[in-house]
């Protein structure tokens, strides 16, 4: 109702479609993937997608970051989401303190990845994040993964790894932002709401489940670089299979694959020393630490003397 009462004022068309989705399927992962489907059609084959979240203020010139990026040759853009300021100081201290501390470890092992397994499409400064409420991408390339992926909760982390695995040049572009609600009350279950007040009156146990132990994230961005030199190379150096603790031949198969991306999601799967271990809130501290001995210890760290983004 409320955007019908606005068609008519904005400087642009908009096309309004309604949906009854059966109560198994009422959620924000396929509202979003009809959404963008249909979308997808308006644009065309040489079309761009943009999609953010309900709750959102987009940034003035959100639009123009957005294509800018996907002009320079990305295939997709993830923007950066900040709470608003003002909301934001309903929210008890210690949970704001807790966040900081997990974004802080994302940067650093993030900077980690930059130094040992650089990406020529999403160089620093950049994040390490990518939310529904700000993501732009080709048509081509929504196309060629199926488009979002049909699930309740963790749509956007799903489509970006899928479209990984495609090899799609994705650009984690600090310059695209947008400003989402604080609130503690939201319409998708397992959402930031939901995490927030559930943090309000007890802190978790685990941080996002993106997080992983330092040794554990320097160990996998190493594997992924060797993985992907031997992808490039056609054969594995002598050890790799042996380090990663599958067999020559599966190693083998896997880098037989179209997509480097394809290849580096198989062995992830097979490896035993690839499982992801959960980082505990207690652990931030000493995580973090640690994290930060690793960019000391390595001779490109340099990059990163002035840069505090």
């Amino acid at each position: 109702m409320i955007a019908r009462s606005l068609a008519n004022r904005m400087p642009y068309r908009l096309l309004i479609e309604q949906h009854d989705f059966p109560s198994s399927t009422a959620n924000v992962g396929n509202a979003r993937r009809l959404a963008m489907g249909v979308a997808a059609e308006i644009a065309g084959p040489d079309g761009v997608l943009l999609t953010t979240d309900a709750d959102a203020v987009v940034a003035s010139d959100w639009i123009e970051r957005n294509l800018l990026a996907l002009a320079s040759g990305a295939d997709v853009v993830c923007g950066r989401v900040a709470v608003d300021p003002t909301e934001a100081t309903r929210i008890p201290g210690h949970v704001l303190a807790d966040e900081a501390l997990e974004r802080r470890l994302a940067e650093l092992l993030d900077r980690l990845a930059v130094m040992l397994d650089p990406d020529p499409a999403d160089p620093w400064p950049r994040h390490a994040e990518a939310a529904g409420a700000s993501l732009a991408v080709t048509v081509p390339c929504f196309n060629q993964v199926g488009g979002i992926p049909a699930l309740a909760a963790g749509e956007d982390r799903a489509f970006i790894s899928a479209l990984a695995r495609m090899d799609a040049r994705i650009r984690h572009d600090p310059t695209v932002t947008v400003t989402v609600s604080a609130r503690i009350y939201g319409r998708a279950p397992g959402g930031m709401a939901d995490t927030i007040r559930r943090r309000m009156g007890r802190q978790d146990e685990f941080t996002d489940a993106s997080l992983e132990p330092s040794v554990d994230a320097y160990r996998r961005i190493d594997f992924r670089r060797r993985v992907r030199l031997a992808w490039h190379d056609g054969a594995p150096e002598e050890n790799l299979a042996a380090d990663l603790g599958v067999p020559d031949d599966r190693l083998l198969d896997s880098l037989s694959t179209q997509f480097v991306g394809t290849a580096w999601a198989a062995i992830e799967r097979q490896s035993p020393f690839l499982k992801r271990r959960r980082v505990r809130f207690a652990e931030l501290p000493k995580q973090i630490d640690y994290a930060q001995q690793l960019l000391e210890q390595h001779p490109a760290r340099t990059s990163f003397a002035n840069d505090d983004r």
